[in-house]
């Protein structure tokens, strides 16, 4: 079984960070406002990245790694653009 960690964008520009063991139905949950919070009132919502892992742990690792980035480190990741990336994770660092 796969897990993933995902991101979607929202109506109003925002970012939101999830993890499941069914990509496709958690974002038709979000799509249809099933799913109470932050993702009901930002509809509609594009999946913009997902990654699989082998356990939910580390798909809930993920998550909650992305939840701390910028905006500028999630729109590099959604870009695939690893080298900004690091860039980023440096300057957050002060080296």
């Amino acid at each position: 079984m796969a897990f993933y960690a995902y991101l979607l964008r929202c109506s109003d520009g925002s970012f939101y960070a999830g993890h499941t063991d069914d990509l496709e139905s958690r974002i038709a949950q979000h799509e249809r406002g099933v799913i109470p919070g932050y993702t009901a009132a930002r509809r509609p919502l594009a999946l913009v990245w997902s990654e699989s892992f082998g356990t939910r742990d580390e798909a809930l690792a993920a998550e909650r790694r992305i939840k701390g980035w910028s905006r500028a480190k999630k729109l590099a990741l959604i870009d695939g653009d690893w080298e900004r990336m690091r860039m980023l994770a440096r300057n957050r660092q002060g080296s």
